[in-house]
C-alpha cells in the first residue's frame, strides 16, 4: 500500500491516520499505476480516494482557508474513506497522537466540561466508548496527583544500554552484556560523572528531585559492585529521603539474583520491575529470553524475601506464538503473586527490532481479545494510573499501567503526561525540559550508543549546559523581583 498527499506544506496528519488502517504503507510522491494506495490531496477543495483491490472510492469536501485546519479536515477525511473502504474502525478511532489522557488534562485546564469532552472524543474522533471511557478514569485518577505538581520539580532517568540477551520485540539501545561487557565498566565511569553533572545543573537552577528511573536495557545486568558504585554516587548526590519514588528495573531474572536484589533496596529503590512478558516457556523462548517462567517465580520470590513491597510486572500481549488462552494464563499467574503495579502492553513492531514486520496478523494472535482479559485486573482491585499508545502497536490498541490503590508509578504519570522535566543520563538519553504549564519543551540528546557516550562524554557534559540556560530563560524571568 501507498500513500501520495500532495497540496500541503506538512503532511504528518493524514499520514498517520492513513497507517491506522494500513501500518505499512509507504509514503510517496506520485502513486504508482495499478497499484493499491491512498491519495490524499488539498487544492480548491478536498479530495480523498483509494485504490483497494481494483475498486476505487472518491470522497470530497471543502478546504478551510487556514492551513493547519486544512490539514486536519484532510486527515478526518481520509479517515472516513478508509473506514467505509475497510470496514474497519480503529477503537481509538482517527487519534493517532501519544497521548490520549493528556488531551483530557489540557481540555479541562481549558475550561471544557466533561460532556464536551466526551462528545469531543466520540463524536469528533470516533473513538469508541469504552476507550474514552478508560482514557477518562486516567485522566480522574492522575488529577490529584498532578495538581500537587510545582515548577521546579523534575525527575531523573538513567539509563543502562545492555542486557543478558536481545529480546525480538526490542528497539531500545542495548547491548549483550557477553559481547560487549567490556564497555560496561567505563561507561559506568562517565555514568557516575554525568549523574554528579546533573546534580550540579539541578543544585544550580534550584530544581527539586521528585523520582528517580533507573531503566535499560537491564540494569540489573551490572555486576552487584556496579550497583552499588551506581547506587552510591546517585545516593552522595540526592536527598533519597525526600523522593516520592526511586524505581530500578529489575526485569530480567536471569541476571537478577538475591544478592543484586537485595543491593538494591539497601540503596533505596522503593519500587522495582521484574517483567515476565509472558509466563509461556514456549513464547519465552520464541521472543528470545535466555529464561523459563519459573524462574520469573523464584525472582519474584527473592524480590519479595529482600524486602520489596512495591513491585511492578509487565506483561505483553500479542506476542509471536501466543494465544487469548496464553496471555489470560499469564495474567492469572502474575494476578496470584499480588504485584503492586500490572502493565499491560500490546506489542509494537518497529523498524529496530529482530520481528519480522512482515508477518501476518495470525502470528500475533487477537490482540484485542486478549486485552479483553484485562478486565480480571479490574476484578482484583487494580485501577489504570497511566495509558499511552505507540507507532505500530497491533491493532492501534495501547499500553496501560494498572496499580493496586495509591500505588501508582508517579515517573510513569510525569513523563507521559509531561508535567516536569526530565533530566536523562546515559547513552540514548533524551533530556526533556517542560516550562511549567507545558507551553514549551525542549531536548537534549545524548549520544545513541555506549561507545559514542564514552569517547565523546565531554560534549555531552557541555550539552547539559542547556537545563541552566531553559531555566533561565523560561522560569527565573517569571520568579525575578
Amino acid at each position: 500500500m501507498n500513500i501520495c498527499v500532495r497540496g500541503l506544506s506538512s503532511v504528518y496528519e493524514p499520514e498517520n491516520v492513513a497507517r491506522l488502517f494500513f501500518a505499512n504503507a509507504r509514503l510517496v510522491r506520485r502513486l504508482p499505476r495499478k497499484e493499491d494506495g491512498v491519495l490524499a490531496r488539498a487544492g480548491r477543495r478536498l479530495a480523498a480516494g483509494v485504490r483497494l483491490g481494483g475498486r476505487c472510492t472518491v470522497l470530497y469536501a471543502p478546504r478551510p482557508a487556514d492551513e493547519k485546519q486544512a490539514e486536519l479536515a484532510l486527515a478526518g477525511l481520509v479517515y472516513e474513506l478508509l473506514k467505509q473502504a475497510t470496514g474497519v474502525r480503529p477503537p481509538w478511532g482517527m487519534l493517532t497522537g501519544v497521548r490520549p489522557v493528556r488531551i483530557i488534562h489540557d481540555r479541562r485546564a481549558a475550561g471544557l466540561s466533561d460532556e464536551a469532552i466526551h462528545r469531543l472524543f466520540v463524536d469528533t474522533y470516533d473513538c469508541t466508548e469504552a476507550k474514552f471511557r478508560l482514557a477518562k478514569s486516567i485522566a480522574d485518577l492522575q488529577r490529584h496527583i498532578l495538581a500537587a505538581r510545582k515548577p521546579r520539580d523534575y525527575s531523573l532517568y538513567i539509563g543502562i544500554p545492555f542486557c543478558p540477551s536481545r529480546c525480538s520485540y526490542c528497539s531500545f539501545v542495548s547491548l549483550s552484556t557477553q559481547r560487549e561487557g567490556r564497555l560496561m565498566e567505563p561507561y559506568l565511569e562517565a555514568l557516575c560523572r554525568e549523574i554528579e553533572a546533573i546534580r550540579d545543573r539541578a543544585e544550580d537552577c534550584g530544581l527539586d528531585l521528585k523520582t528517580i528511573y533507573i531503566g535499560g536495557g537491564t540494569p540489573t545486568s551490572l555486576s552487584a559492585d556496579g550497583l552499588r558504585k551506581l547506587m552510591g554516587t546517585v545516593a552522595e548526590c540526592f536527598d533519597l529521603s525526600r523522593l516520592e519514588e526511586y524505581t530500578v528495573e529489575a526485569g530480567r531474572p536471569d541476571c537478577t539474583d538475591a544478592e543484586k536484589l537485595a543491593v538494591l533496596k539497601e540503596y533505596g529503590a522503593s519500587r522495582i520491575s521484574i517483567n515476565p512478558q509472558t509466563f509461556s516457556d514456549a513464547v519465552l523462548e520464541r521472543i528470545g529470553r535466555k529464561h523459563s517462567a519459573a524462574d520469573i517465580l523464584r525472582c519474584f520470590e527473592e524480590a519479595r524475601a529482600a524486602g520489596h513491597d512495591n513491585i511492578n510486572m509487565d506483561l505483553i500481549a500479542g506476542l509471536p506464538g501466543d494465544t487469548v488462552e496464553g496471555f489470560a494464563k499469564s495474567l492469572r499467574t502474575a494476578l496470584s503473586l499480588s504485584p503492586e503495579n500490572i502493565t499491560v502492553h500490546t506489542l509494537t513492531l518497529k523498524r529496530a527490532s529482530n520481528l519480522v514486520i512482515g508477518h501476518a496478523d495470525s502470528d500475533y494472535g487477537d490482540v484485542a481479545a486478549m486485552l479483553e482479559e484485562c478486565g480480571a485486573l479490574a476484578d482484583a482491585g487494580y485501577q489504570p494510573y497511566y495509558l499511552y499508545r505507540q507507532k505500530g502497536t497491533l491493532q492501534n490498541l495501547e499500553n496501560t499501567g494498572w496499580c493496586k490503590p495509591g500505588k501508582e508509578g508517579y515517573y510513569n504519570i510525569y513523563i507521559m503526561e509531561e508535567v516536569h522535566s526530565i533530566l536523562s543520563a546515559g547513552a540514548g538519553g533524551s533530556t526533556k525540559l517542560v516550562q511549567p504549564g507545558g507551553a514549551k519543551i525542549e531536548r537534549i540528546f545524548n549520544y545513541k550508543y555506549p561507545a559514542e557516550y564514552i569517547s565523546g562524554f565531554d560534549t555531552i557534559l557541555q550539552r547539559k549546559e542547556g537545563v541552566s540556560e531553559f531555566y533561565a530563560r523560561y522560569l527565573d524571568p517569571q520568579t525575578a523581583g
